[in-house]
């Protein structure tokens, strides 16, 4: 079978991408040869995990062009991408689901844990009124790019921000079609599932990383950005990869680099409680999106990050922790503001 000639993950991405975009895709990230070498009639889910994440990797690159010359600069040098994990938000409205949607993470979650992602850790961002939550895969949890997945809490604003929520996001629409709610469920099951159906149901799952409630109203809009950053991104942005993030060996001295070549650099590292897990980003690259009026406005899109993970000596293996104030500094990012 032609689809299959270059291993399970490559045939997927050839069949979401077309051969070339997928080729590029795939020379840019450093992905394990485990994971690479599967082929067969039958997809295991940590192969389908793995295409995805290379279908949410290219998706970013085409939003973020800061992050998509890093990238070139980076194959330039020989170089290659080690995905460490890429981050989405989400929407949780004070009673039932948001619009046809699964509330909140629920959205993700009956994506993550078919496909064998495991809910690691939980992170309060009080700050922001959210929720975070780390998943990583239990096949191969330093290899697949973890999900920073976390949630917007409707019910702790006041009742005018509520009603503009209620507005914005109750026109969400349920991505996931019959098809694709069946190869979760065959995987959830513990089944591995046919190429064909995997290629023909993985552009469906990856559609879910993206925005689907309609164009916000652009008053609305104002309201949520004058009392959450994050809930005015979602606004525009919905579920799409808020960003993606390259392990590096040394996040400060690539910052430092990136800096002197006047990239979009955040200002300051973030260093964790432990010290083993540093990280920065570039910021949003700013995106043109039109408003329920008609009217084009430009707003902050998504960015490309930094981190180093050191070795936890307790385990002997890398610390694939997040920590909470990395995160709230990170969120900045995407700020109306910033």
């Amino acid at each position: 079978m032609s689809m299959q000639k270059e291993g399970t993950i490559a045939a997927l991405a050839a069949a979401a991408l077309g051969e070339e975009d997928a080729r590029r895709a795939l020379e840019a990230l450093a992905i394990a040869p485990a994971l690479m070498a599967e082929s067969g009639e039958r997809v295991s889910r940590a192969a389908f995990a793995m295409a995805m994440n290379v279908l949410l990797f290219h998706d970013l690159l085409r939003r973020v062009p800061s992050g998509s010359a890093y990238v070139t600069d980076t194959l330039g040098r020989g170089g290659r991408v080690l995905f460490d994990h890429g981050a989405l938000r989400t929407v949780r409205m004070p009673q039932g689901p948001t619009g046809a949607l699964p509330a909140g993470e629920d959205a993700f979650t009956r994506i993550f844990l078919p496909l064998g992602y495991e809910m690691a850790a939980v992170y309060p961002l009080d700050r922001l009124r959210m929720t975070g939550r780390a998943y990583r895969h239990a096949d191969a949890p330093e290899d697949i790019p973890q999900f920073f997945l976390s949630e917007l809490h409707v019910d702790r604003f006041d009742p005018e921000f509520q009603e503009a929520a209620e507005r914005v996001f109750g026109s969400s629409r349920d991505p996931l079609d019959g098809e694709a709610l069946a190869l979760l469920d065959a995987f959830a099951a513990g089944e591995a599932v046919s190429l064909g159906q995997a290629a023909r149901v993985l552009p469906t799952i990856v559609a879910a990383f993206d925005r689907q409630h309609e164009a916000p109203d652009f008053e609305d809009y104002q309201l949520l950005l004058s009392r959450s950053n994050e809930a005015a991104w979602i606004a525009t942005e919905g579920n799409a990869f808020n960003h993606a993030t390259d392990r590096v060996p040394d996040v400060a001295a690539l910052a430092e680099r990136l800096k002197a070549e006047e990239r979009p650099m955040k200002a300051r590292l973030e260093v964790s409680a432990t010290g083993r897990v540093r990280q920065t980003a570039f910021r949003a690259d700013s995106v043109e999106r039109v408003f329920a009026d008609g009217e084009v406005r430009t707003v902050p899109g998504s960015f490309y990050e930094f981190i180093s993970r050191d070795v936890d000596p307790e385990t002997g293996r890398l610390d694939l922790a997040f920590d909470t104030g990395n995160a709230t500094g990170i969120f900045a990012m995407t700020s109306a503001g910033r």
